[in-house]
């Protein structure tokens, strides 16, 4: 079947929000592999799906001078399954290489985890560390969502069987607690009464660095 492939993708995953000062940086980057296939359509668009398995990880000693006072950090693996179509510009049939864009829709899994002073490790979405679940107004978070995956990049031809490509893929998601960070802090009693002192203690960092209260 001359229009089916199956594809495989090796790479580097970043993380982008709240605990990163930079959007792209190689220091706190992860490795990631896919597997997948592809069909093509037509001689311009590819229907392609994948599942890819990496981890995403940042901390704010990293950061800037404010990130470093509020020392919050996560790691989480990530379970991600795309399906998307392909639009490439020239045809491979008459050229050697063509540049491509994609989108598409998908489902990805993450349950994000810290290590307290003593290195034991704690999944934070049940420590409710922002409140959620048990304030007014502030719905927990599920740990599997949807994104919409978009990116560009451009195959070269090796032969009729083989390609060779480079990609760049972006995650559109729809949750701002990926780092189980999004809002303000939750009044230190009630999360006290509602989660325990773990959660008190994951929820504010800053007087690991230099004395001072949790904040109002």
């Amino acid at each position: 079947a001359q229009n089916f492939h199956f594809s495989g993708r090796l790479g580097i995953a970043n993380y982008q929000g709240d605990l990163k000062a930079k959007a792209i940086s190689l220091s706190q980057a992860k490795l990631m592999g896919s597997l997948g296939a592809q069909y093509d359509l037509s001689e311009h668009i590819t229907a392609r799906s994948y599942l890819t398995l990496t981890s995403l990880e940042a901390d704010d000693k990293k950061g800037t001078y404010f990130m470093r006072q509020r020392n919050l950090n996560f790691r989480s693996k990530i379970a991600d399954w795309e399906l998307t179509a392909q639009y490439s510009f020239l045809n491979l049939n008459y050229h050697w290489w063509t540049p491509y864009v994609f989108a598409g829709v998908g489902v990805y899994h993450f349950n994000s985890y810290t290590k307290d002073t003593s290195g034991k490790k704690y999944f934070l979405q049940p420590l409710s560390t922002e409140g959620e679940g048990f304030i007014t107004g502030v719905k927990n978070y599920k740990l599997t969502q949807f994104s919409v995956p978009v990116g560009f990049g451009a195959t070269y031809s090796l032969n009729e069987d083989m390609r060779l490509g480079i990609e760049f893929g972006y995650r559109k998601i729809f949750t701002d607690y990926l780092d189980d960070v999004s809002n303000n802090y939750v009044d230190e009693a009630t999360l006290l009464n509602a989660k325990g002192a773990k959660a008190v203690e994951l929820a504010y960092r800053g007087n690991e660095v230099q004395a001072g209260p949790y904040p109002a």
